[in-house]
C-alpha cells in the first residue's frame, strides 16, 4: 500500500485548483484507492486473492467483465473496479451495473478524501432493483 495516496491538488494559472490524474480502484465495500503513478495490476491482485480488476470503460450490460491482465499497468485518469472472481462467470446485468454505479458514485464523492463537489452537496443516486445478486450489510453492498 506504499503507493496508495490521496489525490493531490496543484495551482492553475488563473488561481483555480486542478486535480492530478490518478488511477482509481474502487473496492466493493466502497473503499477507494488512488495511485499517483502507474502500477501493475499484479500489485493489487496479490493483495486481493480471488479478485480481478475491470476497467469501467469496458463494462457493458449482457457481456462478461473483461479482466485487466496482471502484467498490465493501471492507467492514470482511469477508474477500475476490484471485483470478486465469482462475478467473472456471468454476463453483467443492468441491475449489477446500476449497483456498481452507486458504489462508484459514493466512493468518488467522499468529501473527507478531497473528492467532494464544489458546492459541498455531493450527489445521491437512487436505483430500485431486485436483491437476488446482492444485499446490504451495515450499508455495505455484498455480492452473492
Amino acid at each position: 500500500m506504499g503507493n496508495c495516496a490521496a489525490s493531490q491538488y496543484t495551482k492553475k494559472g488563473g488561481g483555480g485548483v486542478a486535480r492530478q490524474a490518478t488511477a482509481k480502484v474502487i473496492h466493493m465495500d466502497g473503499r477507494l484507492q488512488e495511485f499517483k503513478q502507474p502500477i501493475k495490476a499484479s500489485h493489487l491482485l496479490t493483495q486481493n486473492p480471488k479478485h480481478f480488476l475491470c476497467s469501467t470503460e469496458s463494462m457493458y450490460v449482457d457481456h462478461h467483465l473483461p479482466q485487466v491482465p496482471a502484467t498490465e499497468e493501471l492507467q492514470l485518469g482511469q477508474i477500475y473496479f476490484l471485483m470478486p472472481l465469482s462475478k467473472s462467470r456471468a454476463p453483467l446485468s443492468l441491475q449489477e451495473l446500476c449497483s456498481l454505479a452507486c458504489i462508484a458514485s459514493a466512493a468518488l464523492a467522499q468529501p473527507d478524501m478531497g473528492r467532494g463537489y464544489p458546492d459541498g452537496k455531493g450527489c445521491s443516486v437512487l436505483v430500485e432493483m431486485g436483491s437476488n445478486f446482492w444485499h446490504k450489510n451495515n450499508g455495505v453492498v455484498i455480492f452473492r
